[in-house]
């Protein structure tokens, strides 16, 4: 449904006598459909504006106070970020990007949030003559007056910025706020003891920047040090988010902490280190590892965190393609071979792995991984946590494996060519060795083997299959609106795009955190080695060749997985792009 604002541009074009009263009263009535398209998408079908002449339009609108930037955001299929560079160009209004700068947030809590909230303005830097506030419309005098009398001693250079990135700001600056009691506390322990063990705020704030950070659904959490502030972002559906933004002061006594909970040398800040440490979080046990890196500001430290659930994952709960599942499964019964998972970091190579390994393991099978680190210990499977200090290798780890009489071996990542040939020498001595790779789609996995110095014929004896991954994101089912795709995306999808059909893109609310988008699922491309296939690996066919080859004999790819997904309006047309589109 269309905003109530947004309907008045209409009445505007029938002042103007651009549309008639019946055109009107048909557009007014299209947009009371709660699944109705915007208005832009309408007044561009009705043939009244082009895409051009949209964005004239409503440069004029809200240059006259019609829309609010809201309003162009949430009704009208264009994108804001080009909206505000037309608009900035057409109107010699100063631009400003804050997803790309700094943001000091002193400035806004010395006069209060509530103030600056209520305006809806970012004082985000200064100078000594001025102060630079990023506002959502530059326009608006009383929005000028009330800034102006919040900052008396300084000149105000307002600058235009995108809606969502002035709110998110403000959301961060509010959860500063909202801790100040306990930032407080910190300062008082820190000035009254210099040892960190008996400070009970500092607890307390990591225990909400871990609750904060599960809560929504983050993998990591970054906690950086910038020259005027602690900054913590939660990498959420693989998209980094800022959550908290403390004083530079809160640093030292955080990481000196977590560096303690992980058993760390607090008082080295030279080296990168690297440990975990296991916490209860609502009522959950999680495991978090934990990484520090120098940086020119101080430390950088980042914490992985580890569900211990998630290691209880079912293989056909991992949401694969029905064909691809049925092709991994049957791979999994093999006597003997090798079977990769491919894709780069952060695409769940992992947990699918984890999930095959639940499946086939049991009593009567001896199950050995060698993994750096291991990330999920399992029940009934011995787990080798490489040491390279102390000289356990993969490579030596895996010759070690070999004498313990294996069934089934899994090695976290091939990275070197003595790990690949020890691998692939035990895959057809008589186990099945699950691996993972960095490729970006199955069939490059071949040639990469062969490339690291493994000779062709080893490796059509030894591969059963191979799957490419990467993982999706979801679109929020509570907030997608319908859209339409041009001539290019028909072609691509041509293949595969069923004669009824309607696709969604992401709009943005309360429950995704204005991000359109919740959760993640995967998409993959599974290719088994068939005998033809291994035949032509051993005579050195190209690449092309092979997956020709391949989608003549029923080869899913991960395009189609995903564009699939985009049909069944699961996920949008811009992430099947970004994510599996090579």
């Amino acid at each position: 449904m269309v905003g109530r604002r947004s309907l008045s541009l209409v009445d505007f074009l029938l002042e103007h006598k651009i549309i008639t009263e019946d055109v009107a009263n048909e557009i007014k009535e299209i947009c009371s459909d709660e699944e109705g398209d915007d208005l832009g998408s309408i007044l561009i079908q009705k043939k009244i504006v082009n895409k051009d002449t949209l964005n004239l339009l409503l440069i004029e609108a809200f240059k006259n106070g019609i829309l609010l930037l809201e309003d162009i955001y949430r009704d009208f299929s264009i994108d804001i970020d080009q909206f505000l560079t037309k608009f900035s160009e057409a109107t010699n209004t100063p631009l400003v990007d804050l997803y790309s700068i700094e943001v000091n947030y002193s400035l806004g809590a010395k006069v209060g949030y509530e103030k600056i909230a209520k305006i809806g303005a970012l004082p985000y830097k200064e100078d000594d003559l001025n102060i630079y506030i990023a506002v959502k419309d530059p326009f608006d005098i009383a929005v000028q007056d009330q800034l102006q009398r919040l900052f008396r001693n300084k000149l105000i250079k307002l600058e235009i910025a995108n809606p969502e990135q002035i709110n998110k700001h403000l959301h961060n600056i509010e959860k500063s706020e909202s801790v100040k009691d306990l930032i407080q506390e910190i300062r008082q322990e820190t000035k009254a003891s210099d040892d960190v063990n008996e400070s009970s705020g500092i607890l307390k704030l990591i225990e909400l920047i871990l609750k904060t950070s599960i809560i929504g659904g983050g993998s990591d959490i970054h906690i950086e040090p910038t020259e005027t502030s602690c900054i913590v972002r939660c990498r959420i559906d693989g998209m980094l988010k800022e959550i908290f933004v403390f004083d530079k002061d809160i640093f030292p006594p955080l990481s000196s902490r977590m560096k303690l909970l992980a058993n760390l040398d607090i008082a080295e800040r030279r080296k990168p280190q690297d440990g975990r440490f296991t916490a209860n979080v609502m009522d959950r046990t999680f495991d978090f590892r934990i990484s520090t890196l120098p940086i020119m500001t101080g430390e950088s430290i980042v914490l992985r965190i580890l569900d211990k659930s998630k290691i209880m994952i079912k293989l056909e709960d991992l949401g694969m393609h029905p064909e691809n599942y049925k092709k991994f499964r049957n791979a999994m019964k093999a006597p003997y071979g090798i079977i990769f998972v491919t894709g780069p970091t952060g695409s769940g190579k992992t947990t699918t792995l984890y999930a095959g390994l639940n499946a086939i393991k049991n009593v009567k099978t001896k199950v050995i991984t060698v993994e750096d680190p291991v990330e999920y210990q399992m029940n009934l499977i011995q787990q080798v946590q490489v040491n390279t200090k102390a000289g356990l290798t993969f490579a030596s780890a895996l010759k070690s494996i070999l004498r313990q009489d294996p069934d089934i071996i899994m090695i976290g990542e091939v990275r070197d060519h003595e790990t690949l040939k020890i691998a692939i020498e035990a895959s057809l001595t008589g186990h099945l060795v699950f691996s993972t790779l960095h490729t970006n789609d199955a069939v490059s996995a071949i040639t990469r083997v062969v490339d690291m110095g493994i000779e062709a014929y080893l490796v059509s004896g030894a591969l059963v299959a191979i799957q490419a991954q990467r993982l999706i994101r979801k679109l929020c089912p509570h907030c997608k609106v319908k859209t339409e795709i041009n001539e290019e995306v028909k072609r691509d999808f041509a293949k595969f795009l069923p004669d009824q059909y309607q696709f969604y893109k992401p709009k943005g609310c309360d429950k995704c955190m204005n991000t359109g988008y919740s959760g993640r699922e995967m998409v993959s491309e599974v290719l088994v080695i068939d005998d033809h296939l291994a035949s032509m690996i051993a005579r050195g066919e190209s690449k092309e060749d092979m997956l020709e080859y391949a989608l003549e004999n029923g080869f899913v790819t991960m395009f189609e997985d995903a564009g699939m997904r985009a049909i069944a309006g699961r996920t949008s047309i811009e992430e099947v792009y970004r994510v599996a589109k090579s």
